[in-house]
């Protein structure tokens, strides 16, 4: 299993939700933060704004959808055709293990769920 991170600008947010929902991946958490990228933020005129808004979803995918995911991101998360400076990124790290509080179901790989006590 894999946690995949994302980090869009917030206007994008919904479409790349919606665009998962569409593809089959419907759990995700989305957390509002801020932040700043390589460019260190945002300067208009002498005031620099290095506290960007963004937002971060996150979701836990079986390991041989993490290419599909990662394309579904990135195709509603682009602005434009070319893309811009800001709009976001993917981190992509292992998950070992899952439990469903509620069950107490214990999940090491997601097609095989293991139920303890």
């Amino acid at each position: 299993m894999l946690m995949i991170r994302t980090i869009v600008r917030p206007e994008k947010a919904y479409d790349v939700m919606q665009g998962l929902l569409d593809a089959g991946f419907p759990s995700i958490t989305k957390i509002s933060v801020v932040g700043r990228g390589k460019q260190r933020g945002l300067q208009v005129d002498d005031v620099i704004y290095d506290e960007i808004p963004k937002e971060m979803l996150f979701m836990v995918v079986p390991n041989g959808d993490k290419d599909f995911v990662i394309r579904a991101i990135m195709e509603n998360a682009k602005s434009g055709k070319e893309g811009k400076f800001g709009d976001g990124k993917i981190f992509v790290s292992a998950v070992e293990e899952v439990y469903t509080i509620s069950t107490g179901e214990r999940e090491i790989d997601p097609l095989l769920p293991a139920k303890e006590a």
